[in-house]
């Protein structure tokens, strides 16, 4: 059985063409590039080349890009580094929905001295504006509000929240590992001094991250060790996972206008499809201002994992949320914090598309799915019979 994947806010299918910018370094130069010999030496220029289309995505200077593991070290070493590099109690202001890559590092902090803000959203999942200004006239700050929501796809109005952040002279770095390939990012209109990304997202593999340091950020390793990185990031460059998603960045840039068009009128396709056959169907989030191939929807009175699972068994992926929680049977921190009623938080379901999507899994979908809804419904204790 084909496999519909609609999950790609978890992770995304590695781009073919990733996969052969990244063989060379794993079949013939697998040397290590802090060796003196040439054969190690050869692997340097595969690694500048990647810093420098990495850059190009999101308009840095190579010198500010610093490869990681993956985002949630990006985000661990934003935070975490930032705060170390102050030198003093800071105030660590973050928003109620982040990622638990941002949430972990920020209640770390919180735990150990720092005065911890976090700031609520209404009902569409937008930011209070007037609760973060509050926050950030406590004193100075290091700042992490996410770019757009892993689960709704709401977008955050960075701009306007970095201009805040800086004018109160604070630090402000910005989950952006949904945003690469999704939106247009450029880090010299919307000066925020730092921005993880994470290469699974983007069609490169798992394993792989990148974080912007602006030049002059202060910024206290949080990986201690050897000069790699220049001196940012101790230990051994992943060579091939580098080129790999450095060629996953030029690929984005290259398509970006084109694939947000059409990802966005396949989301709209499926949206519109599930909203006029499920009864009782509410999309979860600012439909406004949210990601172009995001769809969070509540189908009242089930449970979510019911319909994942219906749905996997006629070869259907989407998720109820975060990746990193759907082991947990708690619902979304992200709904609550939105406060979605009772009655739908539990029948969430996320849809995230990709460049890879198409109008024929659309529609296996829409056949599929309201089938499966009106069958959980006839069974649920929460339906009332008649």
């Amino acid at each position: 059985m084909k496999t519909i994947y609609l999950d790609n806010n978890a992770t995304s299918a590695v781009a073919p063409e990733v996969i052969e910018a990244m063989m060379p370094l794993l079949r013939d130069q697998w040397g290590n590039p802090s060796s003196m010999h040439a054969f190690g030496g050869q692997v340097k220029k595969p690694i500048d080349l990647a810093r420098q289309q990495v850059a190009a995505l999101i308009n840095a200077d190579p010198s500010e890009i610093v490869f990681t593991s993956c985002g949630t070290e990006s985000d661990n070493m934003a935070i975490r580094g930032a705060a170390e590099a102050a030198g003093a109690r800071y105030n660590v202001v973050t928003t109620r929905v982040e990622h638990p890559a941002v949430l972990g590092p920020c209640r770390y902090l919180g735990e150990r001295g720092h005065r911890l803000h976090e700031i609520a959203v209404d009902s569409a999942g937008q930011l209070d504006l007037v609760r973060l200004g509050e926050a950030l006239r406590d004193g100075p700050s290091v700042t992490s509000v996410m770019w757009a929501n892993n689960e709704t796809g709401v977008i955050f109005p960075i701009p306007e929240i970095t201009a805040m952040v800086k004018a109160s002279g604070g630090v402000m770095h910005t989950d952006a590992v949904q945003v690469m390939g999704k939106m247009p990012i450029d880090v010299r209109k919307v000066p925020v001094d730092l921005l993880s990304i994470s290469g699974h997202k983007l069609h490169a593999p798992k394993g792989i991250g990148v974080l912007y340091v602006r030049k002059g950020t202060r910024l206290q390793p949080f990986m201690l060790g050897g000069h790699q990185e220049e001196s940012r990031r101790a230990g051994t460059e992943n060579v091939p996972y580098i080129v790999g998603l450095g060629k996953a960045a030029e690929l984005a840039a290259k398509s970006l206008d084109k694939e947000v068009a059409e990802v966005a009128v396949l989301r709209d396709r499926l949206e519109a499809g599930l909203l006029a056959t499920c009864p009782d169907a509410r999309v979860n989030g600012d439909r406004l201002h949210r990601l172009p191939n995001t769809l969070n929807i509540s189908f009242e009175y089930i449970e979510g994992e019911s319909i994942l699972y219906m749905m996997s068994d006629v070869g259907i992926a989407a998720s109820s949320g975060s990746a990193c929680t759907s082991g947990s049977l708690e619902p979304s921190h992200v709904l609550r914090a939105m406060g979605v009623p009772f009655t739908a938080v539990h029948g969430s379901v996320r849809f995230s598309l990709s460049r890879y999507t198409t109008a024929e899994e659309i529609d296996y979908t829409l056949r599929q799915l309201p089938p499966i809804i009106s069958r959980l419904r006839a069974i649920s204790p929460f339906v009332k019979k008649t």
